[in-house]
């Protein structure tokens, strides 16, 4: 299949768009720390649909193709599933009725044919079982199709390259396959397919095993496929002992992270899809814990997205915050840079590894096109205190701090109208660099294009929220005329915010500002994020809610990225009329900053019913905006990432909004604020919720107009308090 036909590049080729869709090649993931692989339902990777199966390490395809058959023919498919932890694909398989010389020799649904896959520290690990049911011997080739392209993700995307390296000869061993590729950027990649017996026939692109199975009977047959990448060689381990570790590390990791539990089965199944793919999509870094953003387009280390996931999942998992924090105050710009758009101080948008980040055909490797990331980055480390009272650690950073607050001062406002705002430097960078970053997602009310530099809505929330927990650590380190300023700039900043970008004919904030200095005048998503931030006035921020909340921009699952009858709509957009989870999450979190929780309810119970009516209970990066309609699920947008860190952690920030959960870190103390749950969820139980050097057990109870809070276990100094 020519996979170039399925994909279709716009004007930011950095985009994807695709003439088929992943909702009609439904496919499976697996990720551990680097790499990671898309398998179709029978547990082979094929170049079918968009083409993005396969087995990747550092942003390169190291497995293509590795199909199985039994006697030339294709099995049929009984199930397949990955495990709620993540941890293994599953398949069961049998064969179709097979013939030779039109007698058949063996009727559909006599051998059971068993794929169980994982990925541990480079390696694919599969075991196959095949089991006669039948009362008489079974005799059977079974065949492997293999291949690696060693494309480069943004060509799986659908960059063109006007030259690649060289295929290395492809090598046969007694009991395998070593396939290598030599790139322009001098690094030797090569992938080893080894089998636990040897093949009886075994070419360049082939593998096939003749087995015979007695009644009643089962032979097992292990592949593990190596992915070596310029010299580095990864240890090989049996199948159970790979497990093993899988289990144990995924076993360690729970034992320091809260965990949720409710009456409502479905809520459950939810709840626990997503804490299993944030626990799959965190990937250890030097650094600590980093949520990668989410596969296949985007299993990297991208600032925005890590700092939103972190700040959704801090009331459970603080350490994630740490390491997201750790990890970009390590990466922080420290000179201009126009082909990466870096100044001093601004924090990461994305890094890639791979061959085109390499050779500089993506500017990627260490790109700083984002205008939120930076003071996003102030506010999680203000919220990383706020959580832990790890004074230690943010000692450690202030620096770090202190160089963002600096960027936004110096570089941010780039035209001194007290806003920040954004213009590219790098030619091949990102047009829009605020996280609706397509490019025809900021405009004027007749549809067009508004021209930079241009000032988001919910960036001036960012800045505003920044400042105050800049100025909540200055004081915390000493440097009280260093918080003054920031309380005096945040304030200034809130004040002109709401005499400019307030339009009382649209009852909400106005999209952006121009670099005419003329509003965007469009009803979008973004005006939520200011309520989030808090830079919204009381009574500005009841009439935007009324209007995130309206049928032209609430679908019924979520709050659509743009209202209805704005020109631009399309419900099929990525960024002009989408539902996008974690944008609801946001809302829902500024929603109930002002006290509307029963809107923040409203959308905690449509991501809800989305989430019952998707595989595996998993949220996907965004889905279409049409309409709710009865008795149907929603629309699957084509090339949506799913699973993706910031749509997982999107339940337990929309939760969290709804319970009003903050923390002291000064006494240390659990606060609930006014808690409300749907009536759907009778109870709710939060366990090993560690704060400070305390954990504590809680048991939440739905009652008709406010909630029950006891507390079941708790050890060392940590106390619980109900603001109502």
């Amino acid at each position: 299949m020519d996979t170039a036909k399925d994909v279709i590049q716009i004007d930011d080729h950095w985009y994807v768009l695709a003439t088929s869709s992943r909702a009609d090649d439904r496919t499976w993931v697996l990720k551990q720390d680097d790499i990671f692989g898309v398998f179709d339902r029978y547990g082979d990777i094929q170049h079918l649909g968009i083409g993005e199966q396969g087995l990747y390490l550092d942003g390169t395809r190291f497995l293509s193709r590795l199909e199985l058959s039994i006697n030339d023919r294709r099995p049929l498919l009984l199930n397949s599933t990955v495990k709620e932890d993540n941890s293994l694909l599953v398949v069961d398989l049998t064969t179709p009725d097979l013939y030779e010389d039109d007698r058949l020799v063996l009727r559909k649904g006599l051998l059971h044919v068993f794929r169980a896959k994982l990925l541990w520290h480079k390696v694919q690990y599969e075991h196959l079982r095949l089991t006669n049911f039948g009362d008489k011997e079974v005799c059977i080739r079974l065949a492997f199709e293999i291949d690696a392209d060693y494309a480069d993700l943004f060509e799986v995307r659908g960059s063109r390259r006007p030259r690649r390296g060289v295929d290395l000869p492809i090598r046969t061993e007694d009991k395998g396959l070593q396939l290598g590729y030599r790139g322009l950027d001098e690094v030797t990649r090569r992938t080893r397919v080894i089998f636990s017996l040897a093949p009886d026939l075994l070419s360049e692109n082939k593998a096939a095993f003749d087995f015979s199975v007695e009644p009643g009977r089962h032979i097992d047959l292990y592949v593990n496929v190596v992915c070596e990448s310029g010299g580095d060689l990864p240890p090989v381990l049996t199948y159970e002992d790979a497990l093993a570790r899988r289990n144990r590390a995924l076993a360690a990791v729970h034992k320091k992270v809260g965990h949720t539990f409710c009456s409502n089965e479905q809520f459950n199944d939810w709840l626990n899809r997503s804490a299993a793919d944030l626990h799959m999509l965190t990937t250890g870094v030097e650094q600590g814990a980093y949520p990668y953003a989410g596969v296949p387009w985007f299993s990297t280390s991208f600032g925005r997205d890590g700092i939103i996931t972190a700040l959704q999942c801090l009331w459970w998992y603080p350490e994630m915050a740490r390491g997201v924090l750790h990890f970009l105050a390590e990466t922080q710009a420290g000179e201009e840079n126009p082909d990466r758009d870096a100044e001093p101080g601004k924090i990461l948008h994305e890094t890639r590894r791979g061959e085109m980040a390499a050779l500089g055909e993506i500017p990627f490797d260490l790109y700083y096109g984002s205008v939120d990331a930076t003071p996003l980055f102030v506010v999680l480390a203000g919220a990383y205190y706020d959580r832990t009272g790890d004074r230690e650690f943010l000692e450690s950073i202030w620096p770090n701090v202190q160089r963002a607050l600096a960027w936004i001062d110096e570089y941010g406002d780039r035209d001194g109208d007290g806003f920040v705002e954004y213009a590219r430097c790098s030619p091949n960078g990102l047009v829009q660099q605020g996280w609706k970053d397509s490019n025809d997602s900021v405009f004027h009310r007749d549809g067009t294009l508004a021209p930079g530099p241009i000032a988001l809505c919910e960036v001036q929330g960012y800045v505003y929220q920044a400042r105050q927990a800049g100025a909540r650590l200055a004081r915390l380190f000493g440097d009280s005329d260093r918080a003054q300023l920031l309380d005096r700039q945040a304030e200034r900043l809130k004040q002109r915010f709401n005499e400019v970008f307030w339009c009382e004919e649209l009852s909400t904030f106005a999209l952006a500002l121009d670099g005419n200095n003329e509003l965007c005048r469009v009803r979008s998503s973004n005006a939520g994020h200011a309520l989030y931030s808090g830079i919204a006035a009381t009574e500005y921020a009841r009439c935007t809610a009324e209007t995130l909340m309206s049928e032209a921009m609430y679908s019924g699952w979520g709050v659509r990225t743009l209202a209805a009858d704005e020109r631009r709509y399309n419900p099929m957009s990525y960024h002009n009329g989408s539902v996008w989870p974690h944008d609801n999450a946001i809302i829902a979190m500024g929603l109930a900053r002002y006290g509307l929780k029963e809107q923040a309810m409203r959308i905690l119970t449509g991501l809800f019913d989305a989430s019952i009516s998707l595989d595996l209970h998993r949220l996907p990066e965004l889905f279409c905006g049409f309409e709710r309609l009865p008795g149907q699920g929603v629309t699957l947008y084509p090339v949506a990432c799913s699973p993706q860190a910031w749509a997982a952690g999107t339940v337990f920030m929309s939760l969290q909004a709804c319970l009003g959960m903050s923390f002291s870190p000064h006494k240390p103390q659990v606060i609930f604020h006014y808690p409300r749950m749907p009536d759907y969820l009778h109870r709710v139980e939060i366990t090993n919720l560690r704060v400070g050097e305390g954990v504590i057990d809680l048991i939440l109870r739905h009652h008709p107009h406010d909630v029950g809070v006891n507390v079941t276990r708790k050890q060392g100094d940590v106390d619980v308090a109900v603001v109502v």
